[in-house]
């Protein structure tokens, strides 16, 4: 049994190691402040973590936060002076497995250790890859491609948690494939075989929400000419995926955590409510907490949502996948448009190895698939990258390189691209890794140019 301790009191350090020593507990390990708590337990594979709360800089709260998705097969006990109701609560839906407070007895921390490490081999038992680097991926989670330890750990989690049919928040940066886990935790669910309805929150108008997520009867409103039934209604017996869910306006917050709540809504017009049984998993890549705190997320609706969370990590934490990735995209691409393309060279990868990519897997995606357009030989040259720009450099926003890439490169690059999707400008603007409309200017851009050179 591996043990860390947090807490900036080094009499309270030195107190319950020695008792812990006294018990036979041997292999435990010490940490004076937050910060350096995260790294610790982000590295090293420790099966309890005992945290005090009331730490300057980086509190345990935030210590929780930031290592329990990364970690799901360590165990967390909060030793605190804070004895309040609301604290507690947070703390478990956090996933700490038990919260004591100062001074504690000794006995109920032996006890408490003892159960904490009961759990994790329970739940190392419920599933199919924790604790084996080597292990498959679940079944349900089969379209997430990875080779990563931390990946398969997070997995395993998802895989555990899906199977309690609570609502599940999924955390990360914009592109580490959010909708792809919300997926993966539909099938391991409880009801695989019921609808799975994504819904981009943030492109439902503020005024349409009830009617798009509860539905109408015919004649509701002036236009209801027949009748709908919203996203809940969708989703009965299976999962309601909110994407975005950061993105909801405070004052329809409420509305939804009504529905979490009671399993009902009345459709526009309805003279009866209409019960539902959904499993909602939802999404965002904001601090939902941060949020709160500026009084822009209902703390008690993120609480509803978040009674277990997968924090993805973004690809430049996961290097060791880009090639595995990049061979699949690549696969892909080639099927897309024809090609007959067998790999990339060893300079290639090296390159594509190195990127830092801010828009995450979406980003070597649209990378790989305009190398493979540019691509005149059996293999994916450097050569065949540079039509990425500074794409694959660690420095700059995104959407700004790739402007900066349309605005460097010569227009050949996009006629190239929009010849070979035949003029279609949508799927142009996705290759290039652009919006339609910065497409369109730059279309006008080099046609007012060729007008000028006659």
């Amino acid at each position: 049994m591996k043990i860390l301790m947090v807490d900036d009191e080094e009499l309270s350090l030195s107190s319950v190691k020695r008792v812990l020593k006294w018990k036979g507990i041997k292999n435990v390990e010490v940490c004076d402040n937050g910060r350096e708590a995260v790294e610790r337990i982000r590295l090293e594979n420790f099966d309890i973590v005992l945290l005090d709360l009331l730490m300057p800089d980086v509190d345990g709260m935030q210590v929780l936060e930031s290592t329990k998705p990364f970690c799901p097969g360590t165990e967390f006990i909060i030793l605190t002076a804070v004895d309040d109701i609301q604290t507690t609560v947070r703390a478990m839906r956090q996933g700490a497995y038990d919260y004591l407070v100062k001074p504690v007895d000794n006995e109920l921390l032996f006890l408490s250790i003892e159960r904490a490490y009961e759990r994790k081999g329970l739940l190392a038992g419920l599933s199919i890859s924790a604790g084996r680097e080597t292990a498959d991926i679940p079944p349900a989670f089969a379209d997430t491609i990875t080779q990563d330890k931390q990946m398969k750990a997070l997995i395993s989690y998802a895989q555990v948690m899906a199977r309690s049919g609570n609502p599940v928040l999924i955390t990360g940066e914009s592109g580490t494939g959010k909708e792809l886990m919300a997926r993966g935790i539909h099938r391991a669910g409880p009801a695989p075989a019921g609808p799975f309805v994504p819904v981009n929150v943030s492109a439902i108008p503020a005024t349409m929400f009830e009617s798009q997520f509860f539905g109408h009867v015919k004649g509701a409103f002036t236009g209801a000419e027949s009748p709908y039934s919203g996203f809940f209604e969708q989703a009965d017996g299976g999962t309601l995926f909110l994407d975005e869910i950061g993105e909801l306006p405070i004052g329809l917050q409420a509305k939804l955590l009504r529905v979490l709540e009671d399993k009902t809504f009345t459709p526009l017009g309805a003279g009866r409510p209409v019960r539902v049984d959904v499993r909602l998993v939802s999404a965002t890549n904001t601090q939902l907490e941060a949020a709160c705190q500026e009084g822009k997320f209902r703390m008690d609706l993120m609480y509803r949502l978040k009674s277990a969370c997968v924090c993805l990590p973004p690809l430049r934490e996961r290097r060791g996948d880009i090639p595995i990735l990049a061979s699949h995209f690549l696969k892909k691409a080639c099927e897309r448009h024809q090609k007959n393309i067998n790999g990339f060279s060893p300079e290639a990868m090296q390159r594509l190895t190195r990127g830092d990519y801010p828009g995450n897997i979406r980003e070597l995606s649209q990378i790989v698939e305009n190398a493979a357009l540019l691509a005149e030989g059996p293999v994916i040259r450097p050569a065949d990258l540079n039509g990425n720009g500074t794409a694959l450099e660690p420095q700059g926003d995104t959407a700004s390189r790739r402007l900066c890439t349309l605005k460097e490169n010569d227009s050949a690059h996009v006629r190239f691209v929009m010849d070979a999707t035949g003029g279609n400008r949508r799927e142009a603007a996705r290759i290039l890794g652009i919006t339609l409309r910065q497409l369109q200017r730059k279309l006008a851009e080099m046609k007012g140019s060729s007008r000028k050179d006659v």
